[in-house]
């Protein structure tokens, strides 16, 4: 097999990862579930959580990603000692990034959609607007006119695939170096912006300030789902970036900086978002269509408000850009390896397979397919819902198995290369890997799966 081409520094990896793990997860799926859950309170247990199981499992992927330096399957082999039943791991996070692929791309595809008419003016945010204008807009646009979002989803899946065709690390790596620069000054500006408004105190005191009495076990459950999913975590794309990684690189300081810099992202997220709600007097609970139907309104309000929402939906553009890269990765590299293919090949196979299995379902399923139901949810929440409830977290759960039952000295081994003056915290994190975090997650399955299906 032809030799893997490594990150070319720490910082473009860290940047490559960052750029993974701060898509929509950080940018809208965040604020939305801080608006429902009360504020403070979520975004509290949120930075404990990260730290609780997010690093941990950053670490834990980190691991098996680098031992082997190949694809998010055959990652769980690698000798005879280790049963073949290990790669149904492997294949459950491929599941899962099929999953979230299948409706991400058709995201990307609204966002496009609300620049492209903000830009023109079909949404005229020059004067104050209602929630009733912006719910009849978003259902003519989102809901109602398939075609234009298919055409706006094809054109998201081919800009994605003009960085691909670069290669694994080249077009990851260059696009997360401009990339990621753009999406801290756009994020930078829209907070400046939102901090400064008249009412912003009142939206900073929601988002900051816990109520306790908001803390429950659903909260829990929306936290824990969602560091899952703000850190990629469960569905390869650590296990696939983390194989690009030089044998001498420092991965308990990767995974840290990793956690730290996706939790700071995710919280300037709300600064952008919850100040202006509450300065304009618009509920924060409006949930999934928070940034599509109640942030037109607060642009609307405010001065160079169109200026101000087509830099939000670019930003949101690019946050989806960074993530969808690297979710393609996991299942383009295995792909490539495991059918023996050119990587030109492997890149058409598997963006036109989503798009035809995934995306189009997706975005036919609130109006030409809304009949079809799956668990009584639509095929886009479907594929949400069976991704995020059962193959990320069954994925988490057998990866830390896999690490502390079966891989055992194999794993600190391969965390010491690099790492070895935190050869204490790194006995430490095996053994919180090996007997605590399984029953974490497997105690946020049970939850999430009874919220989603049983209830």
């Amino acid at each position: 097999m032809k030799e893997r081409k490594n990150w070319s520094s720490q910082l473009t990896y860290i940047l490559a990862v960052a750029g993974a793990t701060v898509g929509f997860g950080a940018t809208w799926r965040f604020p939305y579930l801080v608006g429902q859950n009360g504020g403070g309170a979520y975004v509290l247990i949120f930075c404990i959580a990260m730290i609780v199981i997010g690093i941990p499992m950053i670490l834990v992927e980190n691991a098996i990603g680098r031992r082997l330096k190949i694809n998010a399957i055959d990652a769980f082999g690698g000798h005879k000692k280790i049963n073949k039943f290990w790669k149904t791991i492997g294949y459950m996070g491929l599941m899962g990034a099929f999953g979230i692929m299948a409706y991400y791309m058709v995201i990307g595809g609204w966002v496009l959609n609300y620049i492209a008419k903000i830009a023109t003016g079909i949404l005229d945010l020059s004067s104050n607007i209602t929630l009733e204008v912006t719910s009849k807009f978003y259902n003519e646009n989102i809901n109602s006119s398939p075609l234009h979002i298919a055409i706006a989803t094809l054109i998201f899946v081919i800009i994605n695939y003009i960085i691909l065709i670069k290669g694994a690390v080249d077009g990851i790596e260059r696009s997360a170096k401009y990339l990621m620069p753009i999406l801290f000054l756009l994020m930078i500006t829209m907070v400046i912006r939102n901090i400064t408004l008249d009412g912003a105190l009142e939206g900073i005191k929601f988002y900051l300030t816990p109520d306790f009495s908001k803390i429950n076990a659903k909260l829990f459950v929306d936290v824990l789902g969602q560091v899952f999913f703000a850190l990629s975590l469960g569905f390869g794309v650590m296990i696939t970036l983390s194989s690009f990684v030089k044998k001498d690189e420092n991965l308990v300081k990767i995974s840290v900086i990793t956690g730290f810099l996706n939790t700071g992202i995710a919280i300037l997220a709300g600064f952008m978002i919850f100040p202006s709600l509450f300065t304009f007097g618009i509920e924060p609970n409006s949930g999934p269509s928070l940034v599509f139907k109640s942030l037109p309104i607060v642009f609307s309000h405010m001065w160079g408000g169109e200026v101000f929402a087509v830099g939000f939906f670019t930003l949101l553009m690019i946050a989806a850009l960074t993530t969808s890269l690297p979710i393609y990765e996991v299942i383009i590299t295995t792909v490539q390896e495991k059918l023996s293919i050119k990587r030109q090949k492997a890149i058409l196979i598997v963006l036109s397979v989503i798009f035809v299995l995934g995306n189009i379902p997706s975005l036919l399923a609130t109006n030409i397919l809304s009949d079809i139901t799956i668990f009584g949810k639509n095929i886009f929440d479907a594929y949400d819902a069976i991704s995020a409830t059962i193959f990320f977290i069954l994925t988490s759960l057998g990866c830390a198995i896999f690490v502390g039952w079966v891989l055992k000295d194999e794993a600190k081994k391969e965390i010491l290369k690099g790492s070895e003056k935190y050869k204490k915290v790194i006995d430490f994190w095996f053994v919180y890997v090996k007997f605590i975090i399984p029953i974490i997650i497997l105690v946020v399955f049970i939850s999430s799966f009874y919220d989603n299906f049983i209830k």
